[in-house]
């Protein structure tokens, strides 16, 4: 079960460190320059928690669709960004996936 949180908590900080690297305008904000560093160490030490114990073909795409997810929904609210209709199906699929691979493993 702690593989499994480590895992979450990886591709929540992988969401972190893509929104600080966004609002540091090209690393020319110290500040968030370095909180998108500490985000990408944090997201990285639990990616390497979780595949202690999960396999690299199940932990790998978790991870980079809770990112992909969570990046998206971060523009919508945050930055205001649009997103097609048609492109939501694609995000729903790419939730049914990650859920699908969840699922079967």
């Amino acid at each position: 079960m702690m593989t499994w949180i480590y895992l979450v908590i990886a591709g929540i900080f992988e969401v972190v460190w893509a929104t600080m690297m966004k609002l540091s305008e090209g690393f020319s904000h110290i500040g968030y320059a370095a909180a998108t560093v500490v985000g990408m160490i944090l997201s990285f030490g639990f990616l390497a928690l979780a595949t202690k114990h999960l396999p690299l073909s199940i932990a790998y795409p978790i991870w980079t669709g809770i990112g992909a997810v969570g990046a998206i929904l971060v523009g919508l609210v945050f930055f205001k960004e649009s997103i097609a209709p048609m492109t939501w199906i694609f995000i729903v699929l790419l939730v049914v996936g990650i859920v699908g691979i969840k699922v079967t493993s």
